[in-house]
């Protein structure tokens, strides 16, 4: 039986699509922390209120900068409810500014021997390139959220393994991961 595998990557990177091939060749479920972090952000005190505020007057940037410490929070709590699953992150939930929020993210996923950071390409400005096109959605990203999530090392300390995409189909992809699976 193959343990969790944890997808972590920057926003557009691929890592729901993934997941769900993943899973659904594997035969277990997938967890997708985009749909689950809210619940565990209000089990701490969560403000939607500030949040928006937030977004409203800092743009993104600063909405992300709030999420931070509910981000590791959900990592912890998804990581302790969810066994033997595919689980894809959020963007934000593998890149921490704060060693101690680090630390603790990196600590739960220490023992995980399949987290995978997926990538567009090996080349960082061409990475950004594809994935900007791919996130024209995100209109006040000042400073640009994927250039941060790329150039940031928490990805690279957190990961076990890389793959790239570019190029590559879904199933492709997908298929390079069960490779690394043994």
């Amino acid at each position: 039986m193959v343990s969790d595998i944890i997808l972590i990557g920057p926003m557009g990177a691929g890592k729901s699509t993934i997941g769900e091939l993943l899973a659904n060749q594997l035969g277990i479920p997938q967890c997708s922390m985009d749909e689950l972090r809210l619940g565990y952000y209000r089990e701490i005190g969560y403000d939607e209120k500030l949040a928006k505020q937030k977004r409203e007057t800092g743009g993104l940037w600063s909405l992300c900068q709030y999420w931070k410490p509910f981000e590791a929070y959900a990592v912890e709590r998804l990581l302790s409810e969810y066994k033997n699953c595919v689980i894809d992150f959020g963007a934000g939930h593998s890149v921490y500014e704060d060693t101690s929020l680090f630390q603790r993210v990196e600590k739960v996923l220490e023992p995980l021997p399949y987290v995978i950071l997926l990538l567009p390409s090996p080349d960082l400005q061409e990475s950004l390139q594809i994935l900007n096109d791919r996130n024209e959605y995100i209109p006040d990203g000042h400073p640009n959220i994927n250039e941060h999530f790329l150039s940031h090392p928490s990805n690279y300390l957190l990961a076990k393994f890389t793959v790239y995409t570019k190029g590559k189909t879904p199933q492709e992809t997908c298929n390079e991961i069960l490779n690394l699976l043994g």
